[in-house]
């Protein structure tokens, strides 16, 4: 079975933002503005991106096999 994943793309600076929230961006491996992350589509990942929903892009990825 083929496991579905996302991209993460960080659109919005940490700069200036609550620390649980800056916690949340560098536990989802994000760095800089724009960095892309590639996670599995689990809901420990969703539950994170639900928590700051404004500072991220998320877009599904193909699978090239």
């Amino acid at each position: 079975m083929v496991k579905k994943r996302i991209k993460i793309t960080l659109k919005r600076s940490i700069i200036g933002k609550p620390e649980k929230q800056r916690k949340i961006v560098a536990s989802l491996g994000l760095r800089k503005l724009n960095h892309e992350v590639i996670h599995e589509d689990v809901p420990s990942i969703r539950g994170m991106i639900h928590k700051i929903p404004h500072m991220f892009e998320v877009t599904d990825v193909k699978d090239a096999k």
